[in-house]
């Protein structure tokens, strides 16, 4: 592999990692999404329970769901008739503390941002 070729790789691989970063967060952006993990951060939840819960239709929370699930921010257990979902990884809660001080430092700015 000569040095253009190593270029190249380096960057593809970078735009990869950034393609995957942004998608990481993506799965955060997302209101009822978002809403779904800081529920689920208290306790493992139903469908039904989490549509009281966040107050979305069972079809929307059952499609996020799908969602958090397949990228690995939730699993699902059968407990008899009912499906539970609960965070798979603590670290999403690091994350949301951070989020949430960084948040009160800028909320203003933020909420009157217009470019995202």
């Amino acid at each position: 592999m000569n040095a253009m070729e190593r270029v190249e790789s380096i960057e593809t691989a970078d735009d990869v990692q950034t393609e995957i970063y942004a998608k990481f967060f993506h799965g955060l952006s997302n209101p009822t999404r978002f809403k779904i993990i800081k529920v689920l951060l208290d306790k493992e939840m139903s469908v039904g329970q989490l549509v009281e819960a966040i107050g979305a239709s069972q079809s929307q929370v059952s499609n996020q769901l799908a969602c958090l699930k397949w990228c690995g921010y939730v699993a699902s257990r059968q407990d008899g008739k009912y499906v539970l979902y609960r965070i798979i990884d603590e670290r999403v809660r690091t994350i949301l503390q951070l989020a949430k001080e960084i948040v009160a430092d800028n909320a203003e700015h933020i909420r009157c941002c217009t470019r995202m």
